[in-house]
């Protein structure tokens, strides 16, 4: 059961960087044209926000071995 959930994590983690590479694409191709519109460049922030504080988080995670702040 536990390889089944890593397994899908894993694959939720594959999207999740599909979707922010190609949102990055699509930014440097308005950026480019000169056609970026605000409604955009808010969505684009939050979705790089999101991806790289979830890429952060799984770094400490692998780092500190866990939750080892509640430690002590």
């Amino acid at each position: 059961m536990n390889e089944n959930i890593i397994k899908r994590l894993g694959a939720l983690m594959s999207v999740k960087s599909i979707v922010t590479l190609a949102l990055t694409a699509v930014f440097a191709y308005l950026a480019v044209t000169g056609q970026i519109a605000q409604d955009f460049m808010t969505v684009y922030a939050v979705v790089i926000a999101f991806y790289f504080g979830t890429q952060s988080q799984k770094i400490q995670d692998v780092i500190g071995g866990g939750d080892s702040n509640d430690a002590g």
